[in-house]
């Protein structure tokens, strides 16, 4: 018995590769219909794609069918729904090949694509109401320079099951008529112009897994209707304009595994209610003003991997069940005020990268040294009730306050790169790679704090040199060929400065992006500087006000230090593009940094060397002087 149904088994499955096989024979040899030849060269016209119309599209040669080792690079027209006479185009994918032109209303003579995808090239216009007439399941448009508005007719499409528009220039409301794709599963419109608040039809949206929305100026309060949403999986929404609080319904969400919701306004202090989502892999709630005790059922999410609650309002301490989370990999509870002992377990933890800087924990078992861990950060993570006590390390109290006499009083650093010499000022070098959860000091002179990891990409580096060409005629171009780079929050500061105002210049050059015809240029980042606590620059974007990308701009600003301690703070708000020209490439970038006394600092420490000392006096020494003494040493000699 067992034989027989062996073999009835085995026959089946014959049949079906034979049928398989039959059918992509099938398919390559039945000759695509002229008309939708005749669409092909239009479409490849206007794209400015150079396809082989010597052989037929469904062949699968001559470059309709392309494999190469670049992961993202892909040209593919493929063909099905054959009959005995012909095959039709059912997929275009052109990605990642910097096409030019305008989309094509060509599309809709293909009536038997289900897919097009166009992400990441150069291609700009409007999204044609005539696709509206396709059989489409998906349209990725990523990348692009696509702007307008999104036609409301795409709600006429109700095969589509994923609408990718990402990092492109789109503005307007989201169409009402987007309620009716009911098979849509994923929603991506990140990185857009997106404006007035989600529509109620929104809500009909019961097959949705994937929602991206950051970087919007989308309004209004997070709806109720999202507890139609019960099979999402991932919600983004950084950086929107919307408001709290989250709906008593959210909790019903329990298919979560991804949320990334920050800087939302209003709001009622209260953690969302989250107890259900046990299957949570990633949780970012990022400034919005959450009160109260870190929730104990955060603890029972067996597969969190990102836990990320910084720049809140939490009290209390961590809980003790936090020690099973086995999988988290980053955990940043910075800028809050949590209070207690920080857990053992936390401090034995060698291969998380955890960042608990600027709370409020008993300092009674505080060491008395600055932690060298390259992933546990604890800068200013000690009560201000500890601020004078000199048994614990300056890092670790508030304001890191000087060990000693204060008696720096300027500082140059190349951020990103090696030590720099630029005219009688030798720039330092900040070349430390880590940068997740991080606090290096040096010297007693300067340190940094780096908090953050990027999403899409745990290999995107800290340290990024230049892929724009820069200008030539760029001052001092070695301050600029490399920088700091940073997904959320980056802290520079200034140690044991002498007291008084100083001038700081901030250096920036935008050197991820390019400056041509490429999807690579059309990158848009947007962060925030504050000094000694005061926002200086909101959404600034280096590109726009050095007018292009490889052009430095300086930023500069007087700072008033009155307790021996300059801090320069860069933070991402959620803003701009993120995957552009791949993903994780967003967040603040800083080349250089420079501090000078605008007053007559004290020199009589004798650890200053004289060429310091004679660096600082021929600087603020007239001219005249300086000739004259030049001439009379020479004329001794």
């Amino acid at each position: 018995m067992r034989s027989i149904h062996g073999v009835v088994s085995m026959f089946f499955f014959l049949y079906f590769v034979v049928w398989s096989c039959f059918e992509i024979f099938h398919c390559q040899a039945q000759p695509l219909p002229q008309h939708e030849v005749e669409a092909l060269k239009k479409i490849g016209s206007q794209l400015g794609k150079q396809w082989d119309f010597a052989v037929d599209p469904c062949s699968g040669s001559s470059g309709w069918v392309n494999s190469t080792s670049d992961k993202d690079f892909t040209s593919n027209v493929t063909c099905g729904a054959c009959t005995a006479a012909s095959c039709h185009v059912i997929s275009i994918i052109l990605k990642s090949q910097n096409l030019t032109g305008s989309l094509p209303d060509d599309f809709s003579a293909l009536t038997s694509l289900q897919t097009i995808d166009l992400s990441r090239n150069y291609l700009s216009g409007t999204i044609p109401v005539a696709w509206a007439s396709l059989p489409l399941t998906k349209l990725a448009l990523l990348g692009n320079r696509i702007s307008g508005s999104i036609p409301e007719e795409l709600g006429d499409i109700s095969t589509l099951q994923e609408l990718i528009l990402e990092d492109n220039f789109i503005e307007g409301a989201i169409p009402h008529s987007l309620g009716k794709l009911v098979n849509l599963e994923g929603l991506l419109i990140s990185g857009n112009n997106f404006s007035g608040q989600l529509p109620d039809s929104l809500g009909n949206l019961r097959n949705l897994t994937n929602l991206r929305i950051d970087g919007n100026p989308i309004s209004g309060k997070i709806p109720s209707f999202v507890g139609n949403w019960t099979k999402l999986q991932r919600l983004d929404m950084q950086g929107t304009s919307m408001e709290g609080p989250f709906p008593p319904i959210f909790s019903t969400l329990e298919s979560l595994t991804e949320l990334r919701v920050t800087d939302l306004a209003g709001g009622d202090g209260t953690f969302p209610p989250l107890q259900n989502m046990i299957e949570m892999k990633e949780l970012v709630l990022r400034n919005l003003s959450i009160s109260g005790e870190l929730p104990v059922y955060i603890g029972n999410m067996a597969n969190l991997k990102v836990l990320d609650l910084s720049f809140n309002n939490l009290t209390g301490q961590i809980p003790v069940n936090f020690s099973m989370l086995n999988k988290l990999k980053f955990m940043y509870l910075t800028a809050n005020q949590l209070t207690g002992a920080i857990p053992e377990w936390i401090q034995g933890r060698k291969k998380h990268n955890i960042d608990l800087s600027y709370n409020s924990f008993d300092g009674s078992d505080a060491p008395a040294y600055c932690p060298l861990s390259s992933n546990l950060n604890l800068v200013s993570s000690y009560s201000s009730t500890f601020t004078d006590n000199k048994s614990i390390a300056s890092c670790l109290r508030k304001s890191q306050p000087c060990s000693g006499k204060a008696r720096n009083y300027n500082l140059f650093i190349n951020c990103g790169g090696g030590p720099v010499t630029v005219g009688d000022n030798e720039y330092q070098a900040d070349v430390d790679s880590e940068g997740p959860s991080i606090y290096s000091s040096f010297d007693e002179k300067w340190a940094y704090s780096s908090t953050g990891d990027f999403v899409g990409n745990e290999d995107q580096q800290y340290i990024v040199t230049n892929v724009s060409a820069l200008n030539s005629n760029l001052p001092n171009p070695e301050l600029y060929m490399s920088a700091r780079l940073n997904p959320l929050s980056l802290k520079y500061y200034g140690l044991c400065l002498q007291n008084g105002i100083y001038t700081v210049n901030l250096h920036f050059a935008e050197i991820m992006f390019t400056d041509d015809q490429t999807f690579a240029s059309l990158g848009r980042r947007y962060f925030d500087v504050s000094i000694q606590g005061e926002k200086v620059l909101r959404d600034f974007n280096i590109a726009n006000e050095a007018n292009g990308t490889g052009q430095a701009i300086i930023k500069s600003f007087n700072a008033n230090v009155s307790n021996n301690t300059l801090e320069i703070h860069f933070q991402w708000a959620g803003k701009g593009t993120t995957a552009i020209p791949h993903r994780s490439v967003y967040g603040p970038l800083i080349s250089a940094i420079s501090v000078t006394p605008n007053f007559e600092p004290d020199t009589s420490d004798s650890r200053l060397s004289t060429g310091a000392l004679l660096c600082w006096s021929l600087r603020r020494t007239p001219l005249k002087f300086i000739i004259a003494i030049l001439f009379n040493i020479l004329t001794f000699i």
